[in-house]
C-alpha cells in the first residue's frame, strides 16, 4: 500500500527545486538525501514526447525555507521539469515503514479496513480512511447502508484498537452516527 508522505507544489527558483507539502511526521527521514520515493503523477501530459513523471524520484537535497520544505530530485535540472512535477504525490511502500513504538499510536494504513464494532459486538461498519482534522483525527466509517460517518479518534470514543483481531471498538455518544 502506498503511504503518501508529500505532494509536490510549485517550482522554487530556476534550478529544479520544488516546494513539497509535507504529509508525514518524519520529514527529515522521508526526504533525506538518497531517499527514493514512489510517485503518483497529478497530471499526465497530453502531448506525446513530453517529459513524464518517472515512477520513482530520488531526493538529492532538502532544506527548510520560510516554513516550507524545498527539495531537489535527481534528474530534475530546471524549472520547466520541476513545473511538470507539480501536484505529484510522493509515497513510500507501507511494508517499508516500521510500526510505531508507542502502543497507542497507529499508522493510517493499519486502521483502514478494520471493522468498527460497539462494546457489545454490534458491527457498525468499516474504516475507509483517516481524516486529519485540526482538533483530532477522524475515522471515516462506511456504514452498512453505504453512507459515511465520522468518528473522532479519541480514547473516550475509541477505547480499543485490536489490530490482531481486525477491529476498532467504539463507545459512541448517542446520535453521533445520525449526523
Amino acid at each position: 500500500m502506498l503511504l503518501v508522505v508529500g505532494r509536490i507544489g510549485k517550482p522554487h527558483g530556476i534550478r529544479g527545486e520544488v516546494t513539497v507539502e509535507v504529509r508525514t511526521d518524519e520529514p527529515e527521514a522521508r526526504f533525506a538525501p538518497g531517499s527514493v520515493l514512489v510517485t503518483e503523477p497529478g497530471v499526465v501530459p497530453a502531448e506525446p514526447g513530453a517529459w513524464r513523471v518517472p515512477p520513482e524520484l530520488t531526493v538529492e537535497s532538502a532544506r527548510w525555507h520560510q516554513g516550507r520544505l524545498l527539495v531537489v530530485f535527481s534528474g530534475v535540472p530546471d524549472r520547466d521539469v520541476a513545473e511538470a512535477l507539480r501536484n505529484t504525490l510522493l509515497g513510500v511502500d507501507s511494508a517499508e515503514v516500521a510500526p510505531p513504538e508507542d502502543p497507542e499510536e497507529f499508522h493510517d494504513h493499519q486502521l483502514v479496513g478494520l471493522a468498527v464494532v460497539t462494546r457489545e459486538g454490534e458491527r457498525l461498519g468499516e474504516v475507509t480512511r483517516i481524516d486529519h482534522a485540526p482538533a483530532s483525527d477522524l475515522l471515516v466509517l462506511r456504514r452498512p447502508d453505504g453512507r459515511n460517518a465520522l468518528v473522532p479518534f479519541v480514547k473516550a470514543i475509541v477505547p480499543e484498537v485490536d489490530l490482531a483481531g481486525g477491529r476498532v471498538v467504539v463507545d459512541l455518544p448517542s446520535g453521533l452516527l445520525d449526523l
